[in-house]
């Protein structure tokens, strides 16, 4: 299981990679882009909003980036673009907190999860396209977020993920992270207790540093927990599941 087994991986190069990052637009996506420009990349960012933020450096210089506006259910409208990129970012999303009407439903269940798998399968898809895929799940795979259909979607995202491209590092040279991250402040969740920055900065690190599972939570269990959930959830699949290359 490649991303699960971080002594299988390589470390990531980031000068000059050509990054697409959904959810560009979010505190997480904006801090990614940060820290992407500081070590020489490429970034293109994905968002479903009209007006573009304006994103500054460190050193309070304006960063070029490329910005494209795409809907759910539009994902085959950016294969050109996809065909281009070295490594994408799923990393857009929607919490609905306490509201679990069937629209909230359907609409978590569509932004959180299914427009996740159309992208990653669309651009898996691609002849000649083997870097790699990010993908944000959440830690609440693991643990209560105090949501249910937020909670819900993310876990359902987090284990199709597995069950289908845990071998595809070794079928096809394509390599997938899974960033499980605890509560970060942002519009989704304004309390949160880590900075967004810090959590940008910390994927990046533990993603040049050669890990396919990334872990950025202020709770020392999910250290434990999570790894050890992935494991048992890869076994399982493996067990009773057929591996297939197409997608």
């Amino acid at each position: 299981m490649r991303f699960f087994n971080p002594c299988r991986s390589k470390g990531l190069p980031l000068k000059e990679l050509r990054i697409g990052v959904s959810g560009a637009s979010g505190a997480l996506g904006q801090s990614l882009i940060k820290y992407f420009h500081k070590y020489g990349a490429r970034v293109v960012g994905l968002t479903s909003g009209e007006k573009y933020p304006l994103i500054t450096d460190h050193n309070g210089e304006l960063i070029s980036v490329k910005w494209v506006s795409w809907q759910c259910g539009e994902e085959e409208t950016l294969v050109p673009l996809l065909k281009e990129l070295d490594l994408l970012i799923l990393n857009h999303g929607i919490n609905t907190y306490q509201n679990a009407s069937p629209n909230s439903v359907a609409i978590s269940l569509e932004i959180n999860t299914l427009s996740c798998l159309r992208l990653m399968n669309t651009i898996l898809r691609q002849p000649g396209w083997y870097r790699e895929i990010w993908i944000n799940t959440s830690e609440a795979e693991i643990e209560p977020a105090f949501s249910p259909i937020y909670e819900i979607s993310k876990r359902f995202l987090g284990q199709l993920v597995t069950i289908q491209h845990s071998n595809l590092f070794s079928t096809k040279g394509i390599r997938i992270r899974k960033l499980v991250l605890g509560p970060f402040r942002s519009s989704l969740n304004p309390i949160g207790l880590m900075n967004p920055e810090f959590v940008a900065r910390s994927i990046i690190l533990q993603a040049t540093s050669g890990l396919g599972l990334i872990v950025v939570t202020p709770n020392p269990l999910a250290y434990i927990l999570i790894p050890l959930n992935e494991f048992g959830r890869w076994l399982y699949y493996k067990s009773f599941s057929t591996t297939r290359t197409d997608i």
